[in-house]
């Protein structure tokens, strides 16, 4: 079978599942446009904004994309590449899909708090404080990383550094023009044209105009430019940076669907499903694991509660930005896949040792680019650029979020300095920053990032099972939530129990500690959760 008769069928399947399922759901959550959505009942013009929901959709892609959908696919096909691609396809319409509008629609009807709260008002205040913590961790673990990442690749390649600053202040004047323009009916997409032409050109120039700095220099500016974008108005700069980014990962992804089609390449790996690997372990629970962005990734939930419910302009955007925008997701996941399965499995296992996922997926797609008649080594160069500059949205979204998480937590705190901090976000942002630096000096984040995928998936079923409550609370058949959200338990105490004894066995007693306090955790929760519905509480705690 071709590659492209592969991608022709998933974009198929993935469009029918937005209009017969998505409808669906939209529906069984329901949501409408007869109450006004938070951004105009508590906008404040810095994290409450309305905006155009092509723009909500670009903010949210850019936010949940990032290399995920790159990286854990391509790991994954180690496995086959069919139950990869059934997964991907399969859980991104019953279980992503599903996830990602559920906490955006409990979000929308809590005033547009984060799923730390909606927590709170469906489980009780303890589910909340034990939710915050583990997502804040989670949060201050991936912002340390990703700093690492982002500041080794900006000394490596220079000029992906000068591109990325130069995306930067380019967000900076696309977001002032349009509020300027916004009452003088300057069309949207002509300000959208020139933005996109001047970030590909300055993709260009970037690589003429490197900047070669120390990887400390690096740190110290990635950390400072994420304050910035947590404190300033999400218009200013967050929004239109991830807006314009996004039509970076979108042109990828449509020169990569054509280079596919004119290079019209064959699938050379076999069909042959492997249940075990040495070094990944079995293909259940690992594969539902690996596979999580593309599929189902808890981190999803805290961006579609914590920053995109925020800025939709009517309630009914909901179901484009949060069902539409894991489907997009997904589609990127298979061309992933596709980027590796045109070679042969031996060459696969060997290159994604020596090159890595990121590179051979540069390197795949970008060969399949230049059948346009571009230059392989530019589109090579581009695919690149594009992981890197979505893993500094990754950066500065996670930064936001963490501040946010720290407000909520606080919010409860009768303390005035715990007011002070909730009311506060240059000291809310302060303070994930310093944690944020404290953790790279002490260079544990190398050692606790194996655990990230576990701890994703958990955030995953605990975002499904307060959806879950909240439905039912309501008195909504709620089998459409519930189905995934058994499930998704079941792998992550699985794959948490294989992981605390694997690491146990090897003497690695730090994560084998945080797996089992993880497996507790989920526990914890679920009996809180039962105890809720037993009580039947039939009036929340109103969200503030």
């Amino acid at each position: 079978m071709s590659l492209s008769v592969l991608l022709l069928i998933s974009g198929i399947i993935l469009l029918l599942a937005y209009r017969i399922y998505g409808t669906y759901v939209y529906k069984k959550f329901g949501l409408n446009d007869d109450t006004p959505a938070p951004s105009h009942t508590h906008r404040d013009g810095i994290d409450y904004e309305p905006s155009k929901p092509i723009v909500v959709l670009g903010h949210h892609f850019a936010s949940i994309a990032g290399a995920g959908p790159i990286v854990g696919p391509i790991i994954a096909v180690t496995f086959g590449w069919i139950p990869a691609v059934i997964w991907i396809l399969a859980g991104g319409i019953f279980f992503g899909a599903v996830h990602d509008l559920g906490s955006m629609a409990a979000s929308l009807r809590t005033d547009g708090k984060s799923i730390g709260v909606i927590i709170r008002n469906q489980i009780g205040l303890r589910g909340k404080q034990l939710f915050i913590l583990f997502s804040f961790s989670t949060l201050i673990l991936v912002i340390g990383v990703f700093s690492d990442i982002i500041a080794k690749t900006f000394v490596a390649n220079p000029g992906v550094a000068s591109a990325s600053i130069l995306f930067i202040f380019l967000a900076i004047a696309f977001g002032w023009v349009n509020k300027m323009v916004a009452d003088k009916k300057v069309p949207f997409l002509i300000l959208t044209v020139v933005g996109v032409i001047l970030m590909y050109y300055f993709v260009y120039l970037g690589t003429k105009l490197p900047i070669d700095m120390s990887y400390e220099f690096w740190i110290l500016g990635l950390l400072g430019y994420a304050f910035l974008a947590s404190v300033t108005p999400v218009s200013f700069l967050l929004q239109p940076r991830d807006y314009l980014n996004s039509y970076l990962l979108y042109g990828m992804m449509i020169a990569a669907v054509l280079g596919v089609i004119v290079a019209n390449p064959e699938i050379q790996m076999s069909n042959e499903v492997h249940v075990t690997d040495e070094n990944l372990g079995y293909v259940f629970p690992v594969l539902f694991v690996t596979i999580a962005c593309g599929a189902i990734s808890g981190f999803h939930s805290l961006v579609a509660s914590g920053t995109t419910s925020k800025q939709l302009d009517k309630v009914s955007d909901a179901k484009i930005v949060g069902f539409g925008g894991m489907l997009i997701e997904s589609f990127l996941a298979i061309i992933a896949v596709g980027a590796v399965i045109v070679l042969g499995r031996s060459e696969y296992i060997d290159r994604l040792a020596t090159d890595g996922p990121v590179s051979l997926f540069s390197t795949g797609i970008g060969g399949m680019i230049s059948s346009l008649g571009i230059s392989e080594e530019f589109a090579v160069g581009f695919v690149a650029l594009t992981v890197s500059a979505f893993a500094l949205t990754t950066l500065d979204t996670c930064t936001r979020l963490a501040r946010f998480t720290l407000q909520e937590y606080f919010e409860d705190v009768p303390q005035p300095a715990a007011q002070f901090v909730a009311k506060n976000r240059y000291i809310s942002t302060t303070l994930v920053v310093i944690l944020s630096i404290l953790l790279l000096a002490s260079g544990e984040f190398n050692t606790l990032w194996p655990i990230f995928g576990s701890a994703n998936q958990l955030l995953a079923a605990l975002a499904l099972l307060t959806i879950a409550i909240w439905l039912i609370k309501k008195k909504i058949n709620a089998w459409f939530v519930t189905i995934p959200m058994f499930f998704m338990f079941t792998v992550t105490l699985a794959s948490l129990g294989l992981f605390a004894w694997k690491n146990f066995q090897d003497e690695v007693y730090v994560l084998s500690l945080i797996a089992s306090l993880l497996f507790v955790l989920a526990i914890s929760l679920m009996v809180l959760a039962y105890k809720s519905l037993k009580k039947k509480v039939a009036a929340p705690i109103k969200a503030v």
